[in-house]
């Protein structure tokens, strides 16, 4: 009987513990955000991506609601277009611009992504010298100000003239007070360029010229720190892969 006592004692220790360690229940938008990173319109491959990008977290942190108007720069296969377009489809929008040349494929696949906008922009990337770095002229992007732009991992592939481009369309296409969110490799502060670190961006450089558009910067996440990544080799290497170090930044366009 004894044992049984201290039995149930410890349970109840171990719940209690639990309940005020263990991870906080999810918010509203939590739970919707999940939802879709749940969806059965992602992939298996999509979904193994999950536990390193943190699709959930990144955008919780990136203060994405369901009534915003959502813009997302260079969606590609619509790895993240998947999650967002169902969170804001009922009462926000989520338009997508600059490098859409696969997305409007995946689009049309999926009824849940059917209030999904493709904005074309009168934008060219122009390859340079390096393979998978880019110029672009300047652009806009013709919509009614929005409250939220997001890129995922797209700066670093841009020489910092189209950059700037870049980061200017986003000031003028946000309303007073909307935000612009940012993730990428992360290089090692004033490191010069090379054949190892050309998929990094520098997140000092990241922000200054960010703020050079016009933009504040609200906070960064540590969502996608990681430990092991020295910095030092190429994103796509085995060692790297996967486990990349990615800077996490929110900006907001001033009042």
């Amino acid at each position: 009987m004894r044992q049984l006592v201290l039995i149930v004692i410890l349970g109840t220790c171990i719940a209690g513990a639990y309940a005020q360690f263990g991870p906080p229940p999810l918010s509203p938008i939590g739970k919707k955000i999940q939802a879709a990173v749940d969806s059965d319109i992602r992939t298996a491959a999509e979904k193994e991506r999950d536990a390193n990008r943190k699709p959930r977290e990144t955008l919780e942190f990136f203060q994405l609601r369901e009534d915003m108007r959502v813009i997302e720069l260079v969606p590609a296969g619509g790895w993240y277009t998947k999650i967002i377009g169902p969170v804001v489809a009922d009462k926000g929008k989520l338009y997508v611009t600059l490098g859409t040349r696969r997305i409007g494929a995946v689009i049309e696949q999926h009824e849940e992504l059917s209030k999904v906008e493709i904005i074309p922009v009168d934008a060219q990337f122009k390859p340079t010298e390096t393979m998978g770095l880019f110029g672009l002229d300047e652009f806009s992007i013709d919509v009614e100000p929005v409250d939220l732009v997001l890129t995922f991992r797209n700066l670093h592939n841009f020489v910092p003239e189209a950059r700037a481009s870049v980061n200017e369309a986003v000031y003028d296409v946000l309303k007073p007070g909307g935000l612009y969110g940012v993730v990428d490799h992360t290089r090692r502060h004033n490191d010069p360029d090379t054949r190892e670190n050309w998929r990094r961006m520098d997140p000092v450089l990241a922000i200054k010229e960010i703020q050079a558009a016009g933009f504040e910067l609200v906070d960064f996440s540590d969502v996608h720190y990681r430990p092991d990544d020295e910095l030092r080799f190429e994103v796509g290497r085995k060692s790297v892969r996967g486990n990349s170090d990615r800077f996490t930044l929110l900006f907001r366009k001033p009042e």
